[in-house]
């Protein structure tokens, strides 16, 4: 409708509207110190850096070969996590790795037939939303199979921004012990406003259709308070948070099968009865 990039302003700028007035109201800690205010820009910076390179790699490659890349976030946060002395227990740390596992599993899609550029959302216009009118033309081309180059780089990126989501958890966590979650929510959405959004308006590329209000509000909002609760579960637990968290993609997968009729291959499926295996054990293990 409006591009991937334009969204993401909009769902960091109507985060941060929503977020900001629960922040003010939020108890403040006895004290902030430089290693609290340090970790909430790492956790913007990380944000924002591994959106751009998910799509980045969108761009160039397949999006059965970044979605299983980038969904390996939960899984390396939780690694850096343990390196960094958050203590879980052998059943837990063989259940997430099931889970891990799940994950990349169901966010694998089936083979797609190709469809002329201007029917997808992923091409380097679109990632910053309607194309100039002296470029429209590009919409009439057909895409092609990606080169071998072009998948490699695709993959490169994929790795790069898994790593940087994986680092921007773990710093969401380490916040969240130190400031109220709400202040981690709304310092990765204004570091994202500077980023995405504000550069997008100056450019007069921020634009809303009136289909497109409705969904740009509920991620919006649904982003933002996912990110408190995730910042919540992360002062108990960075790794156990990290893994459950990142079953966004399997959960969207899911959710298109049974609203909108999308099929699941065997591989998804199979991803999918090892996240709700692995989630019903973890539980029983950390109860």
């Amino acid at each position: 409708m409006i591009g991937s990039r334009v969204v993401i302003g909009w769902v960091m700028l109507v985060g941060l509207v929503v977020g900001f007035p629960i922040a003010a109201l939020s108890p403040e800690p006895a004290h902030v110190t430089p290693t609290a205010l340090a970790l909430l820009l790492l956790t913007g910076i990380c944000y924002s850096a591994g959106l751009n390179l998910t799509y980045a790699a969108l761009a160039i490659g397949k999006v059965s070969v970044v979605a299983p890349i980038v969904a390996t976030e939960g899984a390396l946060a939780a690694l850096i996590a343990v390196v960094l002395g958050d203590t879980i227990g052998l059943t837990a740390g063989v259940m997430l790795i099931v889970i891990a596992v799940g994950v990349v599993l169901a966010s694998l899609e089936p083979a797609r037939p190709e469809v002329p550029v201007g029917g997808i959302d992923i091409t380097a216009d679109a990632l910053d939303g309607p194309a100039p009118p002296e470029a429209g033309s590009a919409g009439t081309r057909l895409t092609g199979q990606p080169s071998d180059a072009e998948t490699r780089r695709a993959a490169i990126l994929s790795v790069c921004a898994a790593l940087i989501f994986g680092v921007g958890l773990v710093a969401t966590g380490k916040a969240a012990g130190l400031v109220p979650v709400a202040w981690v929510a709304v310092a990765a959405r204004l570091v994202g406003v500077v980023a995405v959004t504000i550069p997008l308006i100056a450019r007069r590329r921020f634009t809303i259709t009136r289909a497109a209000l409705p969904l740009v509000l509920v991620a919006g909002i649904g982003e933002v308070f996912g990110s408190m609760l995730s910042a919540w579960g992360s002062r108990d637990s960075i790794a156990i948070t990290a893994v459950l968290g990142s079953q966004f993609a399997a959960i969207a997968a899911v959710v298109a099968f049974i609203l909108f009729g999308e099929r699941l291959s065997r591989v998804q499926v199979v991803g999918v009865v090892l996240i709700v295996s692995g989630v019903t054990l973890l539980a029983a293990a950390t109860a």
